[in-house]
């Protein structure tokens, strides 16, 4: 089916037609969903679409309309349903963090195209290889906060979720034929595990920039300040952080402390706009900045020797298993166990088993090798 054969979209913006949907999707076995956020266009970036597809009909509902989405929690919740996404842990972060959906029995056609060691992996590339279809992503930085949604946005919307389910059907038997099935749905679990974190926190701290740490003390002081007044700026016109400024010019304002606009305008860091609405105020942050008490960067507590011999020992072994399975290193072991691995030191399988308890398939393939490894 080429583009322009889809079937046109249901759009969900009445309370009684997300009932409606709601109740229709408790019926299925399977349903597609993807998101769509604003991150580009606004300071605290919300969810603006939700697309679910069943096998008949593809959906959009609009939360900017609809006040109250918990019709849709059960289908999420659902363990008997499975939500078929594609890259699900940005969508599943801002579903939680939106409407406080919680998750069960998820197919990541991502994770799985990873685990089958695939080199292209994005939906676009899964696309064309499996249906031969080529899609246009121009798209894919629109502002979905716009309303009214040019009917060009609805479909490219729809597109990423009406092709999930074959595309989920192919990579399923593909992993069930080289028997990484297990493996693929220990993954899943994991994913549904999110995190009540708002995964893009908007934050002062300074050190998160590129070559805060090779300032002086004093001039990192001037940089925090410098942020501080970034974040209330893009808070004040609701626009994301880098459109304010980004992070270089706040390096470079750092490094040279203009005092005066005139010192400012002959760095040519800013036009004559930006300097016109916020030059002043750059000026007073500096200031401010040169009259606090210096800061410092957190110097976290250094790992031992012993610890790091562990994580290397493991880091070999794990991209020599990697290569052998033609896959990312991080598909054999996620970084967030190889590091616990490494700091509790299991000395046999049952204290690694408590480790890997979440990962019953990569135990049993890999528990005596990573013994070993770590005590080699």
């Amino acid at each position: 089916m080429s583009i322009t054969e889809l079937p046109k979209p249901h759009l969900i913006t009445q309370v009684e037609t997300l009932n409606e949907l709601s109740e229709k999707l408790k019926g299925e076995k399977r349903v597609a969903v993807d998101t769509e956020s604003n991150s580009l266009y606004a300071y605290q970036e919300q969810v603006c679409l939700i697309q679910f597809s069943i096998t008949q009909q593809d959906y959009i509902v609009d939360p900017l309309v609809l006040i109250d989405l918990s019709p849709l929690a059960p289908i999420f919740a659902d363990p008997n349903i499975e939500k078929i996404f594609h890259a699900s842990e940005y969508d599943l972060i801002c579903l939680k963090r939106d409407f406080g959906f919680t998750f069960n029995n998820i197919f990541d056609t991502f994770t799985a195209a990873r685990i089958l060691g695939r080199e292209a992996v994005g939906l676009g590339s899964l696309l064309e290889s499996e249906f031969s279809m080529t899609v246009n992503k121009r798209y894919q930085r629109a502002n979905w906060g716009q309303r009214p949604l040019p009917s060009h946005l609805l479909t490219y919307a729809q597109i990423d979720t009406h092709f999930l389910i074959p595309l989920r059907d192919r990579l399923a038997a593909e992993l069930t034929k080289k028997n990484l099935l297990p493996l693929a749905q220990e993954d899943f679990k994991r994913l549904c595990q999110v995190n009540n974190h708002n995964g893009d926190e908007k934050s002062n701290d300074c050190w998160r920039i590129n070559g805060a740490n090779d300032l002086s003390p004093q001039k990192a002081t001037v940089l925090q300040e410098l942020c501080r007044l970034r974040d209330r700026i893009a808070k004040r016109i609701n626009q994301p952080l880098f459109k304010v400024f980004n992070d270089r010019v706040l390096i470079e304002l750092a490094i040279e402390c203009p005092r005066t606009i005139e010192e400012m305008v002959g760095l040519e860091l800013l036009n004559s706009r930006q300097i016109k609405q916020d030059g002043e105020a750059i000026i007073a942050a500096i200031n401010k900045g040169l009259a606090a008490s210096p800061i410092y960067p957190n110097r976290s507590h250094r790992p031992s020797d012993e610890f790091l011999s562990r994580l290397e020992n493991l880091r070999k072994w794990r991209k020599n298993a990697a290569m052998k399975m033609q896959v990312s290193s991080d598909v054999v072991l996620p970084r967030d166990l190889l590091f616990q691995i490494a700091e509790l030191d299991p000395v046999d399988m049952k204290e690694l088993q408590d480790i890997m308890k979440n990962v019953p398939w990569r135990l049993q393939q890999f528990g005596d090798q990573i013994i070993h490894a770590i005590h080699e």
